[in-house]
């Protein structure tokens, strides 16, 4: 599941903990989700023409699956066929056991949608979309009862248990029991539970295969899933595989509507050792030394917590009233930090430029916030960035960005016209670009004919040229941490301008790495040694650079590629063309017979030095932009890619007790010709995912 991190709960957790200290209600400390929380998606097989008639099939299938009545809703499954031919589009939704039929309809009206949006799977012929509690998948080949372990995703929780030697027969013994009761005749393919394996701390698990496959293909897509429990969770706190037939988790907190409160803590915990109680008497008329000690009892019993319930709620307030103060310092201290005012807006100059901040100005939406386009008075076009009220990651890249971007100038980054606070508004003005993000071009079938390949040439060295700036050029050392496509702008000469430093960290000038436990990026991006150990440095973001050099060539998204049969990720694509000695047939179609062939194999050799599993292995960006400017330099011969199929591991996110704007985003490990994945994070557990 996936429960955003935010800093703003900081109150709330604190006053959900003094609820659990009293055990009061169940429902108080489940960490609940909402049915529209995104865990991953999916796009397989090819690609279909725009208004096609399979587009428009398509465009039938999914608001059918999203409306279907609850009649027709069988143990939260539904499925429907729509088309006939080649144009047939089979699809099909299915919903956690515990989840009522409201979020199922929810969830499954939010995965429609988010499916086939730009940043999914706009055009493709297959798709699965993973939300927390439903599943919604539509495919142009027959799939209903037949049951699939592939693609496969890990997550996991990056917290370690005490004892593994110990949680570990504890957890295998409780999946086991759900997997038969998912099993059992009469069942409907879900099972949850939870069983103790400490004094006072419970594991919870479920398990669920979709309802259109037999109990017999349950049980053995369940038991593959589970096997795999050494290789995506051992020893951690939580953890869940998911395959598009079956799917299991566990936590050691509840996460279903469906298992046991909570045992509370000892008593010992909350309250002095218990008092040796006598019997109860109805007789209270009568002073005796029994009733002498029970009226101590009762006074003991209300006194004490009531004390605790008075101490807590002070404890509540200073703990809110303080952390008040302390944003409001935080804030107060950003006009120290730029050395300056002469960068600060007034919120009704900003207001009036872009209208009210009204939708026919809306350039965009992201995770902190939205993109509106203004004109101030001097007619100067302006991107305005307006952070989002309950972003509570919000404060700390408004803070970043305004802080390091400020400082930053060079013709290849976004600039920084000036920011803006007025109470819980947050905005950041930036130079407006024309041409959007260079996303909106590569992915689009239309628009990526006006890249031709000098202009993609040109779009690859301007951002190697930033990123040195960022790396070794600037007074400041910057890690970016989220080098993508859709944080490529482009000004009206097709310039690339790196944008969006709301991840981006500082090091010193000597400093060469650093870890974290929060682990932000996005899917298909991130480097490996970041992904599953929180290490990064610059040649994180030279892994970044590599990946986005591959997807300009080709004019496919690593995280949602469509290759061939042999081939589930744009690297290990690439890998095999070059391995292959076939290397131009990794470019786009628009630019293959176009292109200068020297440059492009150059490029393509420097793509996959950057994407190296081994750090040492991947060149520094001044060597990258002496390897794309001089044809006198010679390269090294690649390896075979990070998360390449055959090789040691395979990645890609969300964000969420799981990942984000999950912040964290995952991996994935490839098995036969299966897709990857990837995941998010939450504010209980940072989680790491692993596909497969």
């Amino acid at each position: 599941m996936i429960i955003r991190k935010t800093k703003n709960m900081g109150c709330f957790n604190l006053l959900i903990f003094f609820i659990y200290l009293f055990s009061l209600s169940k429902l108080l400390i489940i960490q609940h989700t909402t049915a529209q929380d995104y865990v991953y998606h999916f796009c397989l097989g090819n690609n279909y023409t725009t208004n096609s008639t399979f587009q428009k099939n398509l465009n039938i299938l999914l608001p059918t699956l999203s409306s279907a009545n609850t009649s027709e809703i069988r143990n939260g499954y539904y499925n429907a066929t729509v088309g006939r031919n080649s144009d047939t589009i089979y699809g099909s939704l299915q919903c956690r056991g515990d989840t009522s039929s409201e979020d199922c309809q929810a969830c499954a009206e939010t995965a429609a949608k988010g499916i086939i949006t730009e940043d999914r799977c706009p055009v493709s012929k297959q798709a699965i979309i993973l939300y927390d509690v439903c599943m919604l998948r539509y495919s142009n080949q027959y799939y209903f009862n037949i049951m699939q372990q592939s693609p496969e995703v890990y997550l996991w929780n990056t917290n370690n248990v005490t004892d593994p030697d110990k949680f570990n027969p504890i957890l295998g013994d409780l999946m086991r029991g759900l997997v038969e009761n998912a099993t059992s005749p009469g069942s409907s393919n879900f099972a949850t539970a939870d069983t103790s394996f400490d004094d006072f701390r419970r594991v919870y698990g479920l398990v669920q295969c979709t309802v259109d496959i037999s109990s017999s293909s349950c049980n053995r897509c369940l038991v593959g899933a589970i096997a795999e429990l050494p290789n995506c969770c051992d020893g951690k706190q939580g953890g869940r595989v998911i395959r598009p037939s079956c799917n299991f988790r566990y936590e050691i907190y509840p996460f279903v509507q469906s298992t046991v409160p909570p045992s509370p803590p000892p008593l010992s915990l909350l309250t002095p050792p218990p008092l040796n109680l006598p019997p109860s008497t109805t007789n209270t008329s009568t002073t005796t030394p029994n009733s002498k000690r029970n009226s101590s009892i009762l006074v003991v019993s209300i006194v004490i917590p009531s004390v605790i319930a008075v101490l807590c709620t002070i404890a509540f307030w200073f703990f809110c009233f303080r952390r008040k103060r302390t944003k409001t310092q935080k804030f107060d201290n950003v006009d120290d930090e730029m050395g300056s005012t002469e960068l600060q807006f007034n919120f009704s100059t900003i207001s009036a430029a872009t209208d009210n901040f009204s939708e026919a100005n809306k350039l965009g939406e992201g995770g902190f916030g939205s993109v509106y386009k203004g004109i101030i008075s001097d007619r100067e076009e302006i991107a305005v960035k307006r952070l989002s009220k309950n972003s509570g990651q919000g404060e700390q890249e408004f803070k970043n960005e305004v802080t390091l971007v400020a400082k930053l100038q060079h013709r290849n980054l976004v600039r920084l016209l000036g920011f803006c606070i007025d109470g819980e508004e947050k905005l950041l003005v930036y130079e407006f670009m024309p041409n959007g993000s260079l996303d909106q071009f590569l992915f689009d079938p239309s628009k990526c004919t006006l890249l031709d390949w000098e202009r993609r040439y040109k779009i690859i060295g301007g951002i190697a040229r930033g990123l040195l700036y960022l790396h070794e050029e600037s007074r400041l050392k910057i890690i970016h941490r989220d080098l993508k496509a859709s944080n490529i702008l482009l000004d009206i000469d097709m310039n690339p301008k790196i944008a969006d430093f709301g991840m981006a960290r500082l090091f010193v000038l000597d400093q060469t790495q650093a870890n974290t436990n929060r682990i932000v990026g996005t899917y298909g991006y991130m480097s490996p040694e970041y992904a599953m150990h929180g290490q990064f440095s610059v040649k994180s973001d030279v892994f970044s650079f590599g990946v986005l050099v591959l997807e300009i060539l080709s004019g496919q998204k690593n995280n949602c590629f469509v290759g061939s049969d042999v081939s589930q990720d744009l690297l290990s694509y690439a890998w095999r063309h070059w391995k292959n000695e076939s290397a131009l047939e990794l470019l786009d179609s628009t630019i293959k017979d176009t292109c200068s062939r020297s440059e492009a194999v150059r490029c393509i050799q420097i793509g996959l030095l950057c994407v190296q599993e081994n750090v040492a292995d991947r060149p520094t960006m001044p060597m990258v932009l002496l390897m794309l400017s001089s044809y006198t330099v010679s390269l090294d011969l690649p390896s075979a890619p990070a998360f390449f199929a055959g090789s040691t591991r395979y990645i890609e996110p969300k964000s969420s007790p799981y990942l984000g704007q999950s912040e964290e985003q995952g991996i994935p490990q490839d098995k036969s010709p299966d897709e990857s994945a990837a995941w998010s994070i939450n504010e209980t557990s940072i989680s790491e995912l692993y596909p497969r």
